[in-house]
């Protein structure tokens, strides 16, 4: 059987650090002092140095009067999901050929591609990135696009396991992946000091992936999802009429950690090297570490990735796997995880050629 390889990862973020931003728009947006000192010390305790946005907190664009982070988040006046659309609609392009570009695709591996998958869950239109894909790299018309669209975080694990599917049945096939979210698109007002925190970790980027037969990089050995029973309120990600809402429970770390704790997982991780975890945020990354009984220097990769960029949802364990890459060892095993609505645990084992 046909073995499928991630080959290449680029990744890419915005150019606004937003960070600090946030944290104080989010505090004088909290009326009440007791929330306002609780948000201050979940802040401290966040472990996030940085995370990028498309709003710009300074520069007004011209296509639209103002939508930099200070005027387009207007206390009282938060805009609706149709102005939000419109953004993505403008931006998320931008982004996608920032991280394509970065890809740094040869002639032949552009003229090689055979498909296209796109995951995203932060914005939709219709014909979509797939096809802004197609004309930047002026790819032909037949090729095979697959979007894979409002899975939320765990949405790369998914795109990978069709991307494999797709080599192990078709060995000469070339998938180029991207996985683009602009998550500071949503952010909504409110007291509801658990909404806001979720706020916290959110973040844009993107990442670009070609996989194919060629035996470089990193090899996909198996997938599997976990699934935990009665957990189905705890994430929750719904178009409304002020754009997308968020649930993001903070019950979320114990329930994976319980689930985690004395699985097939847990049983192997003797075996296992590398570690690929998706930085939901420090709770999650702690749940992980304490469910599986890791040491916290397993989760170095993704804790740096946490820091400097933030949970950039579906593209963030792409920026995971790419540092593992770059330092994996030829025959080191790994297994990669993203978490999301469900509540589900996706999979990946993976080694390194």
């Amino acid at each position: 059987m046909t073995t499928a390889y991630i080959n290449r990862i680029a990744t890419a973020a915005p150019e606004h650090d937003v960070h600090q931003v946030f944290v104080t728009f989010a505090e004088e947006m909290l009326t009440d002092s007791r929330l306002r000192a609780v948000f201050r010390r979940m802040v401290s305790r966040a472990e996030i140095a940085h995370r990028y946005s498309f709003l710009d907190p300074v520069k007004r664009p011209t296509r639209f009067q103002s939508h930099d982070a200070n005027e387009f988040y207007r206390l009282g006046n938060f805009p609706g999901t149709t102005h939000r659309m419109e953004l993505f609609e403008e931006c998320a392009p931008v982004l996608m050929r920032k991280t394509i570009d970065r890809l740094a695709l040869s002639e032949h591996e552009r003229n090689s591609i055979s498909h296209v998958i796109v995951t995203c869950c932060t914005g939709l239109y219709a014909p979509g990135l797939d096809f802004e894909i197609v004309d930047h790299l002026s790819l032909s018309p037949k090729v095979e696009r697959t979007m894979v669209g409002f899975m939320g975080c765990y949405a790369a694990i998914n795109g990978l396991k069709l991307a494999r599917h797709i080599v192990r049945s078709e060995p000469k096939a070339s998938v180029l992946m991207l996985n683009l979210e602009l998550c500071t698109l949503h952010f909504q007002e409110t007291q509801d000091l658990e909404q806001v925190l979720s706020f916290l970790v959110f973040a844009d980027g993107a990442a670009a992936s070609l996989i194919t037969a060629q035996e470089q990089g990193l090899a996909l050995d198996s997938f599997e999802a976990i699934m935990v029973p009665e957990t189905r309120r705890l994430i929750t990600w719904k178009v409304r009429g002020l754009g997308f809402d968020m649930l993001l429970s903070g019950q979320v770390p114990g329930e994976l950690s319980q689930a985690l704790h004395g699985g097939e997982l847990m049983k192997n991780r003797d075996h296992i090297d590398l570690w690929a975890v998706h930085p939901g945020g420090r709770s999650v990354l702690d749940a992980v570490e304490k469910g599986l009984e890791l040491p916290r220097e397993a989760l170095a990769a993704s804790r740096e990735v946490l820091s400097n960029f933030g949970n950039m949802s579906s593209a963030t364990v792409m920026f995971v796997l790419k540092a593992i890459m770059e330092q994996a060892r030829p025959g080191q095993r790994g297994c990669a995880m993203s978490f999301g609505p469900g509540l589900t645990a996706e999979t990946m084992r993976f080694h390194a050629v």
